[in-house]
């Protein structure tokens, strides 16, 4: 019987940059279970924990959540996981995050998604929205049929604060400032895999020759278990 080898993961990529699009097809493909920071924040204040209400009370303050809680939040959940190949989405975003995962187990890869700001920009603030129904529409691939108008209603449609073009640009400054150092640390222990484009579309089918050389039995050892 030949044993799976375990493979960790990370991905990395700004807000719109299709992470999200990309972590599920690894997982569908590959197998790995995906951790997103996000997830586990959310399910912790929802549940009462400890950490959780600690999170809750630095969001409530517009506070930044201190390094040594995410990384307590996160480790505990991968502790769990130490038999399993997962994929990590949202967590390390600091160097120091990057080292207390470092200090548990080793990260095989980091997948970096480069997609041009002005290309994020582009996808994001062209979203407008009918809040009572939650319908969404891209003026550039699912236009309303009357500009400004809901299809349904003919209410107006508004656009969400984060996806205003001033706040769009302010939180890919922040991610670009906060995000480098720790791309620099995983270049530097030669595990940054970067792959550049416009389309998600376009990108995906390097990322998937990637990991199909760094996992070439993953997905006949899915079908064994």
């Amino acid at each position: 019987m030949v044993l799976e080898r375990i493979f960790r993961a990370v991905i990395m990529g700004p807000p719109g940059s299709g992470k999200g699009t990309v972590s599920s097809r690894i997982v569908q493909s590959f197998g790995l279970k995906h951790l997103s920071s996000g997830d586990i924040l959310r399910t912790n204040i929802n549940a009462k924990t400890e950490l959780g209400l600690l999170v809750k009370s630095c969001i409530d303050q517009g506070q930044l959540i201190p390094d040594d809680v995410i990384s307590r939040l996160m480790l505990s959940h991968l502790k769990d996981m130490d038999q399993s190949s997962w994929l990590l989405d949202g967590f390390p975003r600091t160097v120091a995050q990057a080292e207390s995962l470092d200090s548990m187990c080793t990260v095989d890869t980091v997948i970096n998604l480069d997609v041009p700001f002005q290309t994020i920009k582009e996808r994001l603030t062209s979203r407008w929205v009918h809040m009572p129904s939650g319908r969404v529409y891209n003026v550039d691939f699912n236009p309303p049929k009357i500009p400004g108008l809901d299809d349904v209603t003919g209410e107006p449609l508004t656009q969400r604060d984060d996806d205003t073009p001033e706040t769009v640009t302010r939180r890919l400054k922040a991610y670009e400032y906060q995000t480098q150092p720790v791309l620099e640390y995983y270049r530097s222990k030669g595990v940054l895999e970067t792959f550049t484009g416009t389309e998600t579309n376009k990108i995906w089918p390097h990322i998937h020759a990637f990991l199909s050389k760094k996992l070439p039995h993953t997905q006949e050892a899915r079908g064994q278990v």
